[in-house]
């Protein structure tokens, strides 16, 4: 009677503490964060113009286009309407850039290729 009392009690500790652990593991903030819009790039390969949509609109949002090795080739303050922006290209040279969207309403980094 004693060991079946003793292994009762490992059982319910041992589930008492796993149950514990995966409740304390999970991440809070997960459960509160918006689902992300889908955010799209076209064209690509781009010639003079870059447009970004599915972007959340707002009045101000600083816009930065970063060659491959992190140089910035051009920035930017832009309002976003109708969920889009309109980058005008035509100035960079042909390769590999990374768009950096930075508003309160969100941060959104995205690559392009200018041909």
């Amino acid at each position: 009677m004693k060991v079946f009392f003793l292994l009762s009690m490992l059982f319910f500790l041992a589930f008492t503490a796993q149950a514990q652990t995966a409740v304390d593991t999970g991440s809070p903030t997960q459960e509160r964060t918006a689902p992300q819009l889908k955010v799209k790039v076209f064209p690509n390969p781009a010639t003079s113009v870059v447009n970004v949509l599915g972007l959340k609109n707002t009045s101000k949002a600083d816009i930065s286009i970063t060659d491959i090795y992190g140089n910035i080739v051009l920035e930017h303050q832009w309002e976003i309407r109708r969920n889009a922006i309109n980058i005008p290209i035509s100035t960079l040279s042909s390769g590999a850039y990374v768009i950096v969207i930075l508003s309160k309403e969100q941060q959104v980094r995205t690559k392009f290729y200018k041909q």
